[in-house]
């Protein structure tokens, strides 16, 4: 036990030959500070130039999914639109030959409107997302149905990034007519849609008159 002690009054760290279970301070165990080296300085830097490289790329991606997106919803609208028109055709229109006349103006010209007022022809935000520029009505007569055809017609989004590029390089060799119909939707003629409904041939509930016969 006296050499022990011994040891610890002549120790080299007094302070801690006084408490053997003493524990350093948070101020000693402190580590030393270390400078960043210098590709950990430019690591900030160089993602913010990846980001504004890679922005203009993705704003590219999602102009040309909204505009296919809005192709989708159009053509959806079309469907619903062109079922009201060949529905109320069949229940409204006339085969006897002194009321058509009054389908064929006004009866038509109403189906037509509501149509318009259901795609978006008359609210300028849809009519400009959807990018529409006209639409039609054509009813064809048979002895047994009615074809009523509705066509619309949209104008080119023409996206600037990527109509500058003409249509000879862009569809260039592996690239098709599929390529270039692409360019022509986007850039010059935009798109041209149709549908096409039969309903059968249905009179109204008035007397019946043959053609011809007052």
């Amino acid at each position: 036990m006296n050499s022990i002690s011994q040891f610890r009054r002549f120790s080299l760290f007094p302070s801690l030959a006084l408490s053997p279970f003493r524990r350093l301070s948070v101020s000693q165990s402190r580590p030393l500070p270390v400078s960043p080296s210098p590709r950990l300085r430019n690591k900030k830097g160089q993602a913010t130039t990846e980001v504004v490289l890679l922005f203009p790329i993705f704003m590219i991606i999602v102009l040309i999914f909204a505009k296919i997106f809005a192709l989708l919803v159009l053509v959806q609208k079309m469907e619903v639109a062109s079922f009201y028109a060949a529905r109320r055709w069949q229940l409204e229109s006339h085969r006897n030959m002194t009321y058509i006349p009054w389908d064929e103006s006004t009866l038509k010209a109403g189906i037509l409107g509501k149509v318009k007022d259901y795609l978006g022809f008359r609210n300028s935000s849809v009519s400009k997302f959807l990018n529409l520029k006209g639409a039609d009505l054509t009813i064809t007569r048979t002895q047994v149905w009615q074809i009523v055809t509705l066509k619309v017609e949209t104008r080119p989004p023409n996206i600037k990034i990527l109509c500058k590029t003409p249509m000879e390089v862009v569809c260039d060799r592996p690239y098709g007519e599929a390529c270039k119909a692409g360019y022509r939707f986007m850039c010059s003629s935009g798109a041209k849609l149709e549908v096409t409904k039969y309903v059968p041939n249905r009179d109204r509930p008035i007397k019946f008159s043959l053609p011809g016969v007052q």
